[in-house]
């Protein structure tokens, strides 16, 4: 068992800290907002850090879930921040959805210090983490992956070391190109079976044994039918992750003209007031139209 920390209990990193303790893992956590962090505690075997230096103080791996670019700066490199408490030869494994760009600064700061960087994108969302059934895209050094996974399965289904520094961040956008494009294939064809006239839940039951099946439209199907939007992965986070999908399409001059037909798509279920609305909502605009 290790000494581990996490930094940031949203809704993905609270139930993945959750899968840590229950594994054995002595765990510190740092959250921005102390009463969430002190609900984990109560909740699990571990103890709060006021902050995330003093989160990574002594941890063999630090990993973090948190908001963004800016948002990961803050927690390793700003003051009191978790560079200030690594030790040389732990490990920082951070699963948020950002830039490769900031993966590689992040790892050049830490390299400086001894420590070693893994940038590690999740899929599978809320869901996937409370079952602890999630796909961890990683980029790094071997040695480094080799130390962090053991501790990773506890809440990962599949673990993949991609490449170096960035190309996990990199994988987790080939994954939000493909799912932005699911999800409004589904809408369309639902949309259009349903002006048909036709039985749609008899229509998902024979067509998801067939070429079309999908994980959306097995867990979203019947829920878009229904109008049904309240949960999920929200609008506001799939616009986010498409947008750093476009800011590195247009780096390294990638045509990905589907996907920014979809992030507009996205921009209009916004302007319905559907920011935290599950993804799956791409059928409430052509309902609409």
């Amino acid at each position: 068992m290790s000494r581990v920390a996490f930094i940031g209990l949203g809704v993905m990193g609270y139930p993945m800290a959750g899968h840590l303790a229950a594994a054995g893992h002595e765990v510190t956590v740092y959250n921005r907002t102390a009463v969430r962090a002190e609900r984990w505690c109560a909740e699990h075997d571990g103890r709060r850090a006021e902050t995330p230096a003093a989160a990574a103080r002594d941890a063999e791996l630090v990993f973090s879930c948190v908001g963004n670019d800016d948002d990961l700066r803050a927690v390793v490199t700003g003051p009191d921040g978790a560079l200030e408490g690594l030790a040389p030869g732990s490990v920082y494994v951070d699963h948020t959805t950002s830039s490769a760009a900031v993966a590689r600064e992040i790892a050049a700061q830490l390299d400086a210090a001894g420590v070693a960087f893994i940038d590690a994108p999740v899929s599978g969302g809320e869901v996937g983490a409370q079952n602890g059934v999630l796909t961890v895209m990683c980029g790094g050094t071997e040695h480094a992956f080799a130390r962090a996974r053991p501790v990773i399965d506890a809440y990962a289904r599949a673990c993949a070391l991609m490449g170096a520094v960035g190309a996990g961040q990199l994988t987790k956008m080939v994954n939000q190109i493909c799912v932005a494009g699911v999800i409004q294939g589904l809408a369309e064809g639902l949309h259009f079976g349903q002006r048909a006239g036709l039985d749609m839940e008899a229509v998902l039951e024979v067509i998801a044994k067939g070429a079309a099946q999908s994980w959306q439209m097995e867990n979203r199907g019947e829920t878009m039918l229904e109008g049904r939007y309240d949960f999920g992965f929200a609008v506001d986070w799939m616009r986010k992750d498409l947008g750093i999908v476009l800011d590195e399409a247009a780096r390294n001059g990638a045509s990905v003209p589907m996907t920014r037909l979809i992030d507009g798509y996205y921009e209009e279920i916004q302007a319905l007031g559907g920011n935290r609305w599950d993804t799956s909502s791409l059928i409430e605009r052509l309902r609409r139209g």
